[in-house]
């Protein structure tokens, strides 16, 4: 899910253990600017990353992928996608993998001047446990072994746990209630000002922060949709603006457009089972006799053009993706394969027995037409100009894709059996497990909505999750995609149709200078290195 951050120097290396981290070092910003301009941002978000509905609460959800700003968490990820400390010191896990130790700082307080202490980072773990907006079913308490040390203890070894420290922000114990998300306190670089729902919120920076100190004094988030925000960056209301990727081209004086890479996947879905007429608990009907068979998935997988995809419905604001986690450590490179096989992928669908028995241009086999619906969700423009653009390219295979935008409610009770146009992209593997693993359907998550089960698959994924070796995790995690035999990438069960990962894409004052962007995850993380920024005057 900042680059400069403050504490110690550890880093994570390319297996994924973290290597120092007891230094304790904080980096104070001794480069005073010379700028003119003003420390204040004001800036549009809406489009990915905007509003938060349950409000600026970690335990809701608040920060789960990206910077919270007001909140420290345990462990951060630098502009590399290395481990970094923010509030631990170091860290340690036993050797059956089940309890981890975690030493914090002995110099951070909350906002309110409250000392923060392991009793809170305690608190924050047991109580986000016991909700529903951060998934920590793995935890089985966490407790305070003194004011800096606190332990964790787990149910199931779980070499992904190290995500979770990353991801959740810490809240104060004494401080934390039903409405902590309308006015939070944490110990982060920004001290929570003020909330007007449905308009903005503002953030001042933090005088007492024990890290770098941020170059903007004040940061005002407005919440509003693309086409807005873009009129309030023409207008000089806003100093930076979200856009899509259709406003690539388009010039503002003062301005300039940045373009950020992600591992924020655009995939399709393709049930796996035939249509035998089963249902789910809820009555909604399972599997789908056109992508339950594997010709048409593997076809559609080689004879797509990707590139054309992203330079025609992206506005070439994306790179190409085959496995949906191509750019991440766990990602084989030896899943991936060329695409844009048009003869490669018609001789399958033949092989496979599909045929234009009748000349119109659209295959059959055994008088079933070789065309189903695709979903996206009505509100998101760059996954309709994917799905319009792929049906395009499916013709040139003999297949009929049916386009339809529907809200989320309605795609929840179609997902079991109709493709959709997804988004994923985390800095944690866990996602690779809930979509593949046999055992980890759940459809209010969509974990493994397409109900695939491939026992080989399953072991490497266990093994995976379950190790205490990142070598040997990152290992299993890309046999699953591809093992030379079997797995969930096209050249084994070719579960989904992966197609591009999308560019972020912001409009800023031309002095504005944001360091080094990290890697965008699904719903963008553009003040991830907010430690970086500044103004430049130029």
């Amino acid at each position: 899910m900042p680059g400069n951050e403050p504490a110690s120097s550890a880093s994570m290396m390319s297996d994924g253990s973290v290597s120092g981290g007891s230094d304790n070092l904080t980096s104070e910003n001794s480069d005073e600017s010379t700028s003119q301009g003003s420390d204040e941002l004001v800036a549009a978000v809406g489009t990915h990353g905007g509003e938060p509905e349950t409000g600026f609460n970690p335990i809701t959800g608040w920060g789960y992928s990206r910077e919270p700003l007001v909140q420290s968490t345990l462990l951060k990820k630098d502009s590399n996608g290395s481990l970094i400390t923010d509030l631990a010191t170091n860290y340690s896990v036993s050797d059956d993998g089940l309890t981890w130790v975690v030493n914090i700082r002995d110099d951070v307080k909350f906002h309110d001047g409250v000392p923060l202490t392991a009793k809170d980072v305690a608190f924050t773990f047991n109580t986000a446990a016991n909700s529903s907006g951060v998934d920590l079913s793995v935890l089985k308490n966490a407790v305070a072994l003194d004011n800096y040390t606190v332990e964790f203890k787990l149910d199931d070894p779980r070499t992904t746990f190290i995500h979770k420290l990353v991801a959740l922000g810490i809240v104060p114990e004494h401080a934390y209630n039903e409405t902590y998300g309308e006015h939070p306190i944490g110990s982060g670089p920004y001290r929570f000002v003020e909330w007007d729902k449905g308009q903005q919120a503002i953030f001042e920076a933090n005088p007492d922060y024990y890290g770098q100190k941020p170059y903007f004094k004040k940061i005002t988030l407005l919440f509003m949709q693309s086409d807005t925000a873009f009129a309030a960056a023409k207008s000089g209301q806003v100093d930076l603006a979200e856009i899509p990727s259709s406003y690539a081209n388009q010039k503002v004086d003062g301005m300039k457009m940045v373009s950020l890479s992600s591992i924020d996947a655009r995939g399709i879905t393709f049930p796996m089972q035939p249509d035998t007429g089963k249902k789910t608990e809820n009555g909604y009907s399972i599997g789908n006799n056109v992508t339950s068979d594997p010709a048409i998935r593997k076809a559609l997988n080689i004879g797509i053009d990707r590139q054309a995809l992203i330079d025609g419905a992206l506005n070439g604001q994306g790179e190409e993706e085959f496995t949906g986690v191509d750019k991440l450590p766990w990602g084989n490179k030896e899943a991936i394969f060329e695409d844009g096989n048009v003869d490669e992928a018609k001789k399958i669908l033949a092989d496979g027995g599909w045929k234009d028995a009748d000349g119109g241009g659209i295959l059959e086999k055994n008088g079933l037409k070789a065309e189903f619906t695709l979903l996206y969700p009505s509100s998101a423009q760059e996954r309709q100009a994917l799905a319009v653009s792929l049906g395009e390219e499916a013709k040139k295979l003999g297949i009929n894709i049916k386009v339809e935008g529907k809200s989320w409610d309605e795609i929840d009770t179609l997902a079991h059996s109709t493709p959709v146009v997804f988004g994923y992209g985390s800095l944690d593997p866990t996602d690779l497990y809930l979509k593949y693993y046999s055992k980890s359907y759940d459809p209010a998550d969509y974990n493994n909505i397409i109900l695939y089960n491939n026992s080989v698959v399953d072991n490497y994924l266990r093994t995976a999750i379950t190790s205490t070796d990142q070598d040997t995790a990152n290992k299993n995690w890309q046999l699953a995609a591809w093992d030379g035999t079997t797995g969930f990438s096209e050249k084994g069960n070719a579960t989904w149709l992966w197609i591009a990962t999308i560019n972020y894409l912001y409009i800023m004052d031309e002095d504005i200078d944001i360091g080094t962007p990290k890697i965008q995850p699904h719903g963008a993380d553009i003040f991830g290195n907010i430690l970086e920024w500044k103004r430049t005057g130029n």
